[in-house]
């Protein structure tokens, strides 16, 4: 028992930073978070009970339901727009061939360059007068639009932008296609099914898992834009990408609105478990799991 004892000891001692670190960091914060979405608290001055008015104050938040829907569009346009690219290129790179390694090296490169950084190099290709993606409209003969400064494309831009990160999902797509059996597609092939119709009846259902996994984490992940929108466009041109998380941080760090700003959050989580549980139990009509 002694030795029990002394073994336990020592595995707490080990996870103690850990467990330090999940107390000060995440769940107080968290409890936190809870009490003050239900009081008006700005920092300098002690906080107020307000019950659910935080909460019934978004309803007649004309600026929220505007930050709101911006987040929608950009998830319904990004998610799906990623995640076909990402499959496309991972289908292009599920061959066997001399330099593979290299060229799925050079795709998921862009996944890991730091968000802030890849950000001020789209705010170059983005530029209206000398930007790369202005050059190369304008060499069709088409008119380029002001991108970032225009109402119209600015969700639009940030959109295509998303499509810079679709190589962290294709390595993703590659495992999943490494995963599936070359026994399906012989048998296809023996049968006399093209391409297409291996592609149908075979690639895609069976890569389904995958294709859950990546729209889950994409409409999380998506949900919560902040950096691109914070230093593109700080909101701008017209509220067009204001997003829910910056509008959150506004609130919390330009306006001092902590209850307020606690209250959005959790709003946000409330919104986010919905959509994913509904994709939970929606997969049961289209997602394969068993191969056999």
């Amino acid at each position: 028992m002694r030795m029990k004892n002394k073994e336990a000891l020592a595995g707490y001692m080990f996870a103690l930073p850990w467990i330090l670190g999940f107390l000060f960091f995440t769940l107080i914060p968290i409890t936190q978070s809870i009490i003050y979405s239900f009081m008006d608290y700005n920092i300098l001055q002690p906080p107020k009970w307000v019950g659910f008015d935080n909460y019934r104050n978004m309803v007649n938040d004309r600026i929220f339901w505007k930050a709101l829907s911006n987040t929608l569009y950009y998830v319904a346009f990004s998610v799906p727009l990623t995640m076909l690219v990402g499959l496309v290129i991972a289908m292009l790179l599920n061959n066997d061939i001399s330099g593979i390694a290299v060229y799925r090296t050079l795709y998921y490169m862009p996944s890991i360059v730091p968000v802030v950084a890849s950000t001020i190099l789209w705010l170059w290709i983005f530029n209206p007068n000398f930007g790369i993606l202005t050059t190369i409209v304008r060499m069709f003969g088409v008119k380029s639009p002001a991108w970032l400064a225009d109402p119209q494309w600015s969700k639009r831009s940030l959109v295509i932008m998303a499509l810079w990160s679709a190589g962290r999902g294709m390595i993703i797509y590659v495992a999943g296609l490494k995963n599936i059996s070359r026994v399906y597609y012989e048998a296809a092939e023996i049968d006399g099914a093209s391409r297409l119709k291996r592609l149908v009846w075979i690639t895609i259902p069976l890569l389904t898992p995958t294709l859950f996994f990546q729209l889950v984490m994409g409409i999380i992940d998506s949900f919560q834009v902040f950096t691109q929108a914070f230093i593109m466009t700080a909101g701008g041109p017209n509220d067009s990408t204001l997003f829910y998380v910056l509008y959150l941080y506004n609130n919390a760090f330009s306006f001092w609105k902590m209850g307020y700003a606690s209250s959005l959050a959790w709003v946000l989580l409330i919104i986010i478990m919905v959509i994913t549980s509904i994709n939970f139990i929606v997969s049961k009509y289209w997602v394969q799991y068993d191969q056999s």
